[in-house]
């Protein structure tokens, strides 16, 4: 049995109700053991409120060096963090690999962000100087999603912690066991006792952290609960939100010269980790006639040849959804695109092999009507065909969300007005719109998030300026500033 809770540098069990995760290729349980209570969960931010003053006051150069440390400590546990992610959640081992190596480079780009975005400066002045810092905000919850387990909580947590911030941890009940791995890796650098702690659960436990004496809250999930979030802070400015919620996102492919690399590039953008990722394409936008045939007739080739198997079995491309409800969802989902008047091309299905499993699918929406405009968690892609390419980025834009998007073309002047044109934090050209680089903001308007993008940006949200004009000594104002007219 693992132990759910970990405040101020011990693990203990958790007081909460009994869960277990189980993994959604072989059914094997991954992790199990009881949520925090509420009381825990106070406790652990009480145990962050008080490592917090030390923290704070800790040099940067030496938060620097620990969080160096911890990638160091990451970088020899990759094999392990990457196991622990593919039994969770069944993510493919190529994958879960390139998920742990994204935790240890992410820790040099936070580095480097911090410095950029959220360093001091000092300008002389009559007077002395004025002086430039930043300051922590204090204990920051941190919620993580099921996808990228590691990695997404990792781009929260590092930041923070080198702003002098202290963090509570929830990861997703639906992927835990690598929060175990990453607070090892944190007492392998040295961080010290407290200024991490982790609180695992599931909605009760998450509410219980919401209502406690926190000063910020880093999200990464979905619409409905980022937005749920949202309302639970209304009235109060004082707690820093940042929320990355997901998209129902556009792909346009209008005449390149390669069909199947546009087919290649679809396919990518649809059915990475089983379309698990916020910056899959949902939508692909195909202009009528032969060439829209030829790409869409490459798509379904693309998904009727994946390879789809456990996350330790050879040249797999797509593991299964995180969960058997996540597998029924996808197929509910499909069903009611088709009754809105959507033509499966190729369906996803369900697989005789249980579990998570699914087929990738690709349903032809353009005749539909009523289309809803909902982000699936699952690898189905809906494709428009459009008369022309304004049509095309109206029906593109035609989102709540805004995270990303792409055009696979070759023409300069489509880029153009596409990039001009689309509203989407992560644009992308010939490249699948799930490509986001760690050295880049992360994150887009609309119900994609509250305008605070992660990766390179974390540092903006995990610190405020402060200001000061500095005199080395008190001395009378002149009397033009003082006491008398001038």
């Amino acid at each position: 049995m693992s132990k759910g809770v970990y405040i101020n540098g011990k693990w203990s069990a958790g007081d909460g109700d009994w869960f277990e995760k189980t993994c959604p290729a072989t059914g094997e349980t991954s992790w199990e053991g009881q949520a925090a209570s509420a009381s825990q969960v106070n406790a652990a931010v009480e145990a962050a409120q008080a490592a917090g003053v030390a923290w704070r006051h800790t040099p940067q150069h030496d938060r620097t060096r620990i969080l160096e440390a911890y990638a160091e400590a990451v970088g020899e546990r990759a094999e392990q963090i990457s196991e622990a992610i593919s039994r969770d959640m069944g993510k493919a081992r190529w994958e879960s690999m390139g998920e742990a190596g994204a935790m240890r480079g992410k820790i040099a780009v936070s580095i480097q962000a911090q410095v950029e975005r959220a360093g001091g400066r000092q300008d002389e002045t009559a007077f002395g100087s004025a002086h430039l810092t930043h300051r922590a905000h204090g204990v920051m919850a941190v919620f993580g999603p099921f996808n990228f387990p590691g990695h997404l909580p990792n781009g929260h947590i590092v930041p923070a912690l080198l702003a002098g911030n202290t963090v509570v941890f929830k990861p997703s009940e639906l992927a835990p066991a690598v929060a175990k791995i990453m607070v090892e890796c944190f007492e392998a650098a040295g961080l010290p006792a407290g200024v991490l702690n982790v609180i695992h659960g599931g909605r009760h436990t998450g509410a219980a952290l919401l209502d406690a004496e926190i000063n910020g809250l880093l999200f990464t999930g979905s619409a409905n609960t980022g937005t749920a979030f949202h309302r639970h802070f209304a009235g109060r400015p004082e707690v820093i939100l940042a929320l990355e919620m997901g998209g129902n996102n556009p792909l346009i492919v209008w005449d390149p010269a390669d069909i199947e690399a546009a087919g290649d590039i679809a396919a990518q953008s649809a059915f990475l980790t089983t379309g698990q990722r916020c910056s899959c394409a949902r939508r692909v936008y195909v202009p009528q006639g032969k060439f829209g045939d030829s790409v869409i007739e490459a798509i379904v080739e693309r998904a009727r040849s994946l390879k789809i198997g456990a996350w330790d079995e050879d040249d797999v491309f797509m593991g299964p959804l995180v969960s058997e409800q996540a597998a029924q969802a996808a197929v509910d989902f499909q069903t009611m695109l088709s009754k809105a008047g959507g033509k499966p091309l190729r369906r996803l299905k369900r697989m005789d092999r249980g579990g998570g499993f699914v087929t990738a699918g690709v349903i032809d929406m353009t005749d539909a009507g009523n289309v809803p405009d909902e982000e699936l968690f699952g690898p189905l892609m809906q494709v428009f065909r459009v008369k022309d390419f304004d049509a095309a980025i109206l029906k593109a834009n035609d989102t709540r969300f805004g995270l990303s998007g792409g055009l696979v073309s070759d023409d300069d002047a489509l880029w153009l007005r596409a990039h001009n044109e689309m509203r989407a934090g992560i644009l992308n050209r010939n490249r699948p719109t799930a490509g986001a680089a760690g050295n880049m903001p992360f994150g887009g308007p609309g119900l994609s998030g509250n305008f605070r993008p992660g990766a390179y940006y974390a540092a903006d949200y995990c610190a405020w300026p402060q200001a000061s004009q500095v005199a080395d000594t008190a001395e009378r104002m002149s009397a033009q500033g003082f006491g008398k007219k001038a």
